[in-house]
Parts: structure tokens; sequence; C-alpha cells
């Protein structure tokens, strides 16, 4: 008997047709293929990040391509769709545009953006050579620019009874980038009047529309809706379907088919952790996303669950880094959003904010958003950068970005909440770093590491508090900051998470009541850890603090602490790991009293 090559984890692998060269692992998604055909013929997607949008459109340009129907059989027999297939199938020609792969730098983006045109089409006339005469051919590849050379595509293909589509991947990628990096002024010179980015959906527009005919289908994805509305003033030219219901499951996991995968490699011999250890961490860092205010099935991050098969291949431990770097970064550049006010109002780089900066409103909301984990809050389709300064619209940006997700219904509006400990932790960098680059309060993380280490593993908590409380004495300007006990909270969870060695809940339920701070030991990473920690944390205003007062305060979160350790949970817990009982006194920004009870 032979035995089956074992699939490879397709980590990193965006195309599917090398996906299936080199016998990758994938999820069949192909059953979406009819839906899609359904809704109209140009569609618009958005999702975060590193979600998986590219092998999506893989699977869609090798499915639709003419040139492949004799290889039909080795890209889907095996899949839905290769026992379904539609009428559509392999009659196009097809042209892929990845904006990803355009130089960001301001001075060379419009030539990069035009020699990666030049480059895809030039490889869209070799593959379809004999559909092209001569005349034609060179027509196309002689046009000066992008734009045009579509434009004689379009024209070419409805002339002679051709069938086109168009695929745009990271349609905002190097736009973002340049926003990012050189603020709204450059941005604008891409997206705005004569901008050739503006001019390039300008043909996109027509072709859609019936001004220039020829394109047959059009399907665009990228992670923002905000380019789109400013270089067409909304996508306009077809159908959004980023909030459809009926697509939430088409990029990203089901907990059923990552259960699939895990055991594959289980059985495969490939992974020797146990498969419920496995499925108990990924729940916690890497589900609970939404596509669709109505949609009722929640969804892994693709990547992120692949990156972890694939760290802990022959491996007898969870990854170190739970977090894959590919994600930190991508997230990372989106910092700028709490500090949009540069962008927006002086066209100044972000890598060189000027003095006396200030954090705007975006960073109130997320700040609350971290105390309190969800909000209520409409999700717009479209708008423009000048919008994002709105609460809704900074909102919905989270909500694109993947740091919010569809979580139910709340006073008859959707409710938005935080997915998982991936973006939650990701959240409490850009709290650390807002702070930092605005010069309220800057830390060194590594000796805060070495402190919540010495917390987790000899129970020495006093350090680690009185450190954070020695640097907001020193560092003046973060006292206005820390006004009220939400804000402390939010402030201590944001430095408590500096490292992975604990689940920290904040108003976590348990034993009738809502425990402030609740660092549960992350047993599964960390097996050799020495103490958990319950948190109780108190508030006086400033001026009124008294010892009577604090009495007061001190009895009332002993009693607190004595229920929450009565929490079956605790005790379940307290049975592995000792759990310590503190109580941290706040008044103002001063930290005035600390205790293990």
């Amino acid at each position: 008997m032979v035995t089956e090559k074992i699939k490879r984890i397709p980590y990193g692998i965006g195309d599917y047709y090398r996906l299936r060269e080199e016998n990758g692992y994938y999820v069949d998604k192909t059953h979406f293929i009819p839906l899609i055909e359904e809704f109209p013929l140009y569609l618009f997607c958005i999702r975060p990040r590193r979600f998986g949008k590219t092998l999506w459109l893989t699977v869609l340009r090798d499915y639709y391509d003419i040139n492949l129907a004799e290889e039909f059989d080795f890209l889907f027999g095996d899949t839905w769709i290769g026992q379904n297939p539609t009428a559509e199938r392999n009659r196009y020609l097809v042209l892929f545009l990845n904006f990803a792969l355009v130089n960001p730098n301001v001075e060379k983006v419009e030539e990069s953006f035009e020699d990666n045109g030049a480059v895809a089409i030039a490889s869209f006339v070799r593959q379809y050579e004999r559909f092209f005469d001569d005349e034609a051919r060179n027509e196309i590849l002689n046009a000066p620019t992008t734009e045009q050379k579509i434009r004689r595509i379009c024209t070419y293909v409805a002339e002679n009874n051709l069938k086109f589509y168009l695929f745009i991947d990271e349609y905002d990628n190097f736009a973002n980038t340049i926003l990012t990096r050189n603020g709204r002024k450059a941005y604008e010179q891409l997206t705005h009047e004569d901008g050739f980015f503006r001019y390039f959906f300008n043909l996109i527009k027509g072709a859609t529309g019936g001004q220039i005919r020829g394109l047959d289908r059009l399907y665009i994805t990228g992670v923002s809706p905000i380019t789109m509305d400013d270089v067409t003033s909304g996508f306009n030219i077809g159908k959004n379907i980023s909030l459809e219901r009926k697509v939430n499951e088409l990029i990203g996991f089901t907990e059923s088919e990552v259960w699939e995968m895990l055991t594959y490699y289980v059985n495969a011999g490939f992974i020797s952790i146990p498969t419920e250890t496995c499925m108990e961490v990924m729940k916690l860092w890497y589900n609970n996303y939404r596509f669709a205010y109505e949609a009722k099935t929640d969804l892994f991050n693709s990547v992120s669950v692949l990156y972890f098969l694939l760290e802990i291949k022959d491996s007898t431990r969870l990854p170190m880094y739970l977090i894959d770097d590919n994600l930190r970064i991508e997230y990372g550049k989106l910092r700028h959003l709490v500090l949009i006010d540069r962008l927006l109002n002086r066209g100044i780089p972000d890598e060189h904010p000027p003095a006396g900066k200030e954090l705007n409103g975006n960073f109130s909301i997320l700040k609350s958003l971290i105390e309190i984990g969800e909000t209520i809050s409409d999700v717009v389709l479209s708008f423009p950068l000048e919008g994002l300064l709105e609460p809704e619209n900074f909102i919905s940006q989270l909500y694109y970005f993947g740091l919010l997700t569809f979580a139910g219904e709340l006073e008859g509006r959707p409710l938005l909440a935080i997915p998982n400990r991936t973006v939650r932790d990701l959240l409490y960098k850009y709290i650390r770093s807002a702070l930092k680059d605005v010069d309220h309060f800057r830390i060194d993380p590594w000796q805060l590491a070495n402190r919540l280490s010495a917390m987790a593993y000899r129970g020495d908590w006093e350090p680690f508090f009185d450190f954070l409380a020695d640097e907001i004495q020193k560092q003046t300007s973060v006292r206005d900051y820390l006004e009220g006990e939400k804000v402390i909270q939010g402030f201590l969870l944001a430095y408590l998470n500096v490292t992975q060695f604990y689940h920290i809940w904040s108003e976590k339920d348990m034993g009738n009541g809502f425990a402030d701070l609740y660092m549960e030991p992350f047993l599964a990473r960390y097996p050799d850890m020495q103490y958990g920690y319950l948190i109780e944390l108190e508030y006086i205003t400033r001026g009124k603090f008294d010892n009577d007062r604090l009495m007061e305060k001190l009895k009332e979160a002993k009693k607190q602490l004595k229920q929450y350790g009565n929490d079956p949970r605790i005790q379940e817990m307290s049975a592995q790991v000792p759990i310590k009982k503190l109580i941290l006194v706040y008044s103002g920004w001063e930290l005035v009293h600390q205790e293990e009870v």
C-alpha cells in the first residue's frame, strides 16, 4: 500500500496553484464560488491583514482561467467545486494585479506602480498570446500607462467576444503606507484630483459603468474602505460584500475546519501536544471573528492558525511567541490612528511628530475599548480620510483592521468587541506606544518583563508596582492622563501585558461579583509558573485622601477578595498554583498603599 505524502502546512503560501503543486493542506472554500457568481459582476471585499485574502483570490483566478482548463482536475478535483463546477469555469482571460508589490516610497511610487502594471500585463499578453493578433499585442504593450494598457485590453476583448476578469489584491496597500509614513498631503496626491491612482480608478469605474466595454468581472480586496472612498467616492462601481452575512466564513477558519486540520497533523505524527490543549490556546488567541452583523459562526485567523501549527510541529511545548511577528509588524503600522491629527491637520510625516503633540479623541476611544472590551456602534461601509476623526468611522476602521469584531446586539445596535488575546495584546502595545510617542510615558519593557518574571516565579510582586509608581513619579506629564479608577485599571493592564505569563482578565465575573484584575497563570505555555494574582483596585480622589477613607477602602477590598477567592475557577487554579490576593490603592496617579491579603 502506498502511503500518502503528508500535506505541507501552507504557512506563507498565498498562491493556490503553488499550494497544489507543493501538496499544501487546503481548507476547501470553493463552495462559495457559486455564491460569488450570484452577486453582481463587480465586487469589493475588505478583510483584515494576514487572513488569507490573497489565497482566495488566486483560487478564483485559477478556477476561471481559460488557460487552466486542462488542469482543472489537478487543481480542483478533490474540492467541492470540482464535483459541482459552474458554467463559468475556465472561461476568462484573467489579469491579476497585486498592489502590495508597489514601492510606497513617495518619490518612486508612480514609477513602481506603472512597472508593476507593465510586468503583470506583459505576462497576461504572453499567457493569452493565441487570443491576440500582433497589432493588438503591440498596442497593449506599447501603451504608456497601466490605465491605458487595461483600456486597450477591454476594447479588444469586447470586440472579439472574449471574457475578461480583473483581480486587484491589496488595492490600498501602498496608499496606506504612504499615509502612515508621509501624511495626508502625500496621500492626497495619489487619491485626489490629478493623482495617478485616482485616475486609474476612474478607468475601472468607466469599465464597470458602460463607458468602456470589455470588463466582464472585477474583484477587489483590501483592508480599509478609506482609499476606495477617496478615489471613487465610495465603491459606487459595484457591490461591496464586506458585511454580507453569506460570506462571513469566506475568509478565516471555522472551529470545525481547525479541528479537522489539527486532527490531521496529530494523526500524521507531526504534533504531539494534546489536541484539546492546542484548541484551547488557539481559541483564546486566534478565534472569535465575525464579519457580518447577523453572522452566528465565529472564525479563527487562518494565518495565525497555520503559524501555530508550524511552530508546534515536532515540538513538545507551545510556541514561545503566540503572536506571529509578521502580524505584529502589519498591525504596528496602525499606531498612527491614535495620532491621526498630525496626519489630517498638519500633513507631517508620522515618524517625525512635531513638538507639543497631543493624543486625539481616537486615543480616548481606544483606551475606553481596552477598559471595557466592547462598544455599541454601527459599521459604516465607506468614509473618506477626513472623516476618520468621527467616532463611528474610527470604530468602523478598527473593525476593518480586525481589532474589533461583531459580537451580537445590544440595545438594538451592533455590539463590537475585541475578539481575542492576540488583538488585546496588540491594543495594549498601542496604548504603551502612543504614550511614548507623545512623550507622556517612557518605560523600559525589559525591566518590566524582569519584574513580571519575578512575580510569576518567585511571588515577588512589589518590585513591579513600585517600579511603575516610581516612573510615574519621575515622568510628570503622564499624571494628567491618570485620573479615575477605570483609567488606572486600563493603565495597569497595558503594562502587565508586556509578557505572556498571564491571561489577564479585567472585570471578570466571579464569586457573584467582578474582579478588577485576575492574573491567571498561562500554565499550558509556562507549566513551571509558581504564582497567580487576584487584585482588587481601590481609588480615592486626590484631595480627599485620608486615613479613614483608606481604612474603609481596605475593609471593602478584603471583603471582595474573600468573595472572589471562593469562585470555583479560582479554587481550581489554586489547587495547581497559589493565587496571591493583592490590594492596590491609588489616589489620583499615586500608589498610596499596597498589601497582600
